[in-house]
C-alpha cells in the first residue's frame, strides 16, 4: 500500500499517512461507490455511527463514540478529492455522524454529517455548508497529481491564521473544495482574500473583495464535457413549441448530433433572423431546455452603454458586476445559454463605446473579463443563441461568430392551423372555457386570418383569440348562455 507524506520539509518530525487514495469521478457516492473505507476487522460498525476525525497531523483514524468508549478506526482508502476535507475535518475537530456499510474490504463510508457540539447524534445547524463542499467535491474531477502539489502550496500560502469570523466560510471552501474552481480563479481567490482580510485597505475595498468572492465561490465551475442528448426526444421538444419549420428544427437536430460526437458546445452560437412575431425567442427556450441548461436573456435593445455589461471598476462607491457576470451568479453555474434578443438593436451606444463590442469575448468562448471581478471568467460551456428582426444591422465580426437561421414568416394556411391546434386551446384553458363552450366555424377562422393579413407573426392571432374567448365568456357569465359560436361575421363585426 502506498504511503503519502504530509510533513513537508521537517524531518525530525515527519509523520506517515497509511491510507490509500483513489481517484474517482462519481458524482453520488454510495456503499459500492464510497467516500472512504475504514478499517473493521476488529469490530463492525454500526450504519449511522458518530465521532471525529482524530490526528490532525497524521489525519489517519476516526475516533467512533461507542457505549464502551471511544474507539479508533484507521482510514485504509480515500477518494482523493476529499484529502483536504478529511484534514479539516480533523484539524477543526468537528463533529460527525457517518454513514456506512461493512463489507468485505472495510467500512464503506458514502455520507459525511456533521452534528452537534458534544458529539451528540443530532444533527448540526451547520451541516448545510458541509454538505455544500461535499456536492461541489463530487460534482468535480478526480484531481491530478499536479494539483495535489498545488493543493499543498496553497494551503501554505493561506495560513491558519486567515480564518477570520467574517469570512469563514469562504476560507474553508478555498481549504476544502478549492481543487473545484478553474486555476486562473483560484489564484484570484488567494489574491482577494488577502484583500478582504488586510487592514491596510479601506472598508470599502474589503467589503468589494468579499463580495467578489462570494459571487465566484457560489457558481459551480464546470468543464466544457456535454453528454449525449436523445435526438428524438429533441425533435418532440421541437414539435411541441413549434408548428413546421422543417429546415429550423432540422438545422437545431444537426446541432444536437455534433454535440453528441465531439461532447462539446458548437464553435458558433445560433442567430435566428425574421420577422417579429415568428417564435424566435421560442426557438431559443426550446433548444436551452433540449441542452438541459439554466438560460439568461440579454435585451440588447435596452442596454445602451458597455458598463452595463462589463460592470463597474471597484474604485468607485457604487461599483457593480455586469448583466454577464450576474447571469453566471443567478444561473449558479459555468454552462448556460445566453439568449440574446434583438441583436440587431445593439448598435447603438453614449458614446463610451459599442455595447455589440463587448460581445465579441463572450462569443468568442476565450473568456469575459468584468471589470468588478477583475479576472477572467471561462465561458468554453456558453452556448449563445440570438435573435433579430433585420440582419443587415450587424455588424460583420458578430455575424461571423454564428450560425445564422432565416425564420420565415407563416402563410395564411400555416396561420390557421396554427390558430386551430395551438393557439385557440392556449387561450381557452388560460380563461378557463372547455373547447364546447367556444365554438369558431371556419369562416369564423378565415375571418380572423384575413383581419391580421399583412402582419408579421402569430401575435395578432393570438390577441384576436383572447378577444373572442373573453367576448365568449361574457355571453355565458350574463347571459347564461351554454355556448358560443361565432362564424365569420361574427367575427368580423367583432374585431372590426
Amino acid at each position: 500500500m502506498p504511503v503519502f507524506d504530509f510533513s513537508g520539509s521537517d524531518n525530525k518530525n515527519k509523520n506517515i499517512v497509511t491510507y490509500e487514495t483513489f481517484q474517482s469521478s462519481e458524482s453520488t457516492a454510495t456503499a459500492e461507490k464510497p467516500i472512504m473505507i475504514l478499517e473493521n476487522t476488529a469490530r463492525k460498525w454500526a450504519h449511522h455511527s458518530s465521532g471525529k476525525f482524530t490526528n490532525p497531523i497524521k489525519r489517519t483514524a476516526f475516533e467512533f463514540d461507542e457505549v464502551d468508549g471511544v474507539q479508533s478506526a484507521d482510514i485504509m482508502k480515500i477518494d482523493a478529492r476529499f484529502v483536504s476535507l478529511l484534514k479539516w475535518l480533523g484539524e477543526n475537530h468537528i463533529n460527525v455522524r457517518l454513514s456506512g456499510e461493512n463489507r468485505p474490504e472495510g467500512y464503506a463510508v458514502y455520507k459525511i454529517r456533521e452534528t452537534e457540539f458534544g458529539g451528540g447524534s443530532k444533527l448540526s445547524a451547520n451541516d448545510g455548508f458541509l454538505q455544500f463542499m461535499i456536492e461541489r467535491l463530487l460534482a468535480s474531477d478526480a484531481p491530478s497529481e499536479e494539483e495535489k502539489s498545488e493543493e499543498e502550496e496553497e494551503e501554505e500560502a493561506l495560513g491558519d491564521d486567515m480564518k477570520l469570523t467574517s469570512m469563514q466560510s469562504i476560507i474553508d471552501f478555498m481549504h476544502c473544495a478549492g481543487r473545484t474552481l478553474p486555476d486562473n480563479i483560484r489564484l484570484w481567490a488567494r489574491r482577494n482574500l488577502a484583500v478582504a482580510r488586510s487592514s491596510e485597505v479601506s472598508p470599502e475595498e474589503r467589503r468589494h473583495a468579499q463580495r467578489a468572492l462570494s459571487m465566484a465561490m457560489n457558481i459551480r465551475w464546470k468543464s466544457n464535457y456535454f453528454e449525449a442528448i436523445d435526438p428524438e426526444e429533441a425533435r418532440r421538444i421541437l414539435d411541441e413549441e413549434l408548428y413546421g419549420m422543417e429546415k429550423v428544427k432540422q438545422r437545431i437536430i444537426e446541432t444536437i448530433i455534433q454535440i453528441n460526437r465531439t461532447h462539446t458546445l458548437p464553435a458558433y452560437g445560433l442567430l435566428l433572423c425574421g420577422p417579429a412575431g415568428t417564435g424566435k425567442s421560442q426557438i431559443a427556450y426550446a433548444v436551452a431546455r433540449i441542452l438541459r441548461l439554466p438560460w439568461t436573456t440579454l435585451d440588447m435593445s435596452s442596454i445602451n452603454d458597455p458598463e452595463q455589461l462589463t460592470g463597474s471598476s471597484r474604485v468607485y462607491s457604487n461599483a457593480k458586476p455586469g448583466i454577464i457576470m450576474e447571469a453566471f451568479s443567478q444561473a449558479g453555474e459555468s454552462n448556460l445559454v445566453f439568449i440574446i434578443n434583438e441583436l440587431d438593436k445593439a448598435n447603438s451606444g453614449k458614446g463610451n463605446g459599442n455595447p455589440a463590442d463587448v460581445l465579441l469575448t463572450l462569443l468568442d468562448n476565450l473568456g469575459f473579463t468584468d471589470n468588478y471581478m477583475e479576472c477572467m471568467i471561462p465561458t468554453n460551456g456558453v452556448y449563445p443563441i440570438a435573435t433579430a428582426n433585420d440582419k443587415e444591422n450587424i455588424s460583420k465580426p458578430i455575424m461571423s461568430r454564428f450560425a445564422v437561421i432565416d425564420i420565415p414568416d407563416y402563410t395564411p394556411d400555416e396561420k390557421k392551423e396554427i390558430f386551430n391546434k395551438f393557439v385557440l386551446p392556449k387561450v381557452l384553458k388560460r380563461i378557463g372555457l372547455e373547447g364546447s363552450e367556444c365554438i369558431i366555424l371556419p369562416d369564423g377562422v378565415d375571418a380572423v386570418i384575413r383581419k391580421c393579413d399583412g402582419v408579421t407573426g402569430i401575435r395578432d392571432i393570438e390577441q384576436a383569440a383572447e378577444h373572442i374567448v373573453a367576448h365568449a365568456l361574457y355571453q355565458i357569465e350574463v347571459n347564461h348562455v351554454q355556448s358560443v359560436t361565432f362564424d365569420g361575421a361574427m367575427i368580423e363585426e367583432l374585431l372590426s
